[in-house]
């Protein structure tokens, strides 16, 4: 099986809109969040989908999904306190369900991504039945200097070594789930997303390119962006 887990539980702070979460604003005629499903419900290889909301907007999303993507049987599960908490209640959510079994494959994906394409998700799926975790990149394109005390340069790394992440991440649920309980209290605080968990444990993590349109919609201008990016796409 293989499930495309749509994770949703932010509150979109940085978008600076208090009335609702960013993945409720609309995009041309509907959600963001709709746009996203909708890449992995029609796509050939995603068994099923998975959404991940606040525990406040499960119903809210429901609802939207009901609106916009009648008949699809799309369940709705409140996140996490963290990214990769929530992720943890989408992969107990799906170890309950037929056919989950060692096999099976997780597809996670943004729900403010809603550019991915079908070759995107698709050399996902491939990667991780090869390799068992992969992750989506872009090259860096400027160059990437590290400050540890946000004030001087420590150091400039070769910008060819240098990789943009973006989303789907993708991996054989029971491995990262393995990973994630092995890890104590203090690594799980490091933790900025799925992939790190394998990093940190030593399991190779294969790359996917990505594309530069594949954007995350994060501040009032990204809305902008993908509004031309959606009618360019039309």
């Amino acid at each position: 099986m293989v499930y495309g887990v749509i994770l949703a539980g932010g509150v979109g702070s940085r978008m600076g809109n208090a009335e609702k979460p960013k993945q409720f604003l609309l995009l041309g005629d509907k959600p963001l969040i709709i746009h996203t499903i909708e890449k992995f419900s029609v796509h050939p290889e995603i068994d099923r989908v998975v959404v991940l909301s606040p525990a406040q907007w499960v119903t809210y999303t429901q609802g939207l999904i009901e609106k916009h993507l009648p008949g699809e049987e799309i369940p709705v599960l409140a996140g996490g306190d963290t990214r990769n908490e929530t992720l943890m209640n989408a992969i107990r959510y799906i170890e309950t369900q037929p056919g989950s079994d060692e096999n099976t494959i997780i597809v996670t994906h943004d729900a403010v991504r809603p550019f991915v394409t079908s070759r995107i998700i698709s050399e996902n799926i491939e990667a991780a039945k090869k390799y068992g975790a992969t992750d989506t990149v872009i090259g860096a394109t400027d160059t990437i200097v590290v400050s540890k005390n946000h004030k001087t340069i420590d150091e400039i790394p070769e910008r060819p070594t240098m990789y943009q992440g973006q989303t789907p991440q993708s991996f054989r649920m029971q491995r990262v789930k393995e990973l994630y309980e092995g890890l104590t209290d203090e690594e799980k605080e490091i933790l900025t997303d799925a992939c790190k968990i394998m990093v940190m444990k030593g399991d190779p993590v294969y790359l996917v390119q990505g594309e530069v349109f594949n954007i995350k919609i994060t501040y009032p201008y990204d809305l902008k962006v993908a509004e031309a990016l959606l009618t360019e796409e039309r």
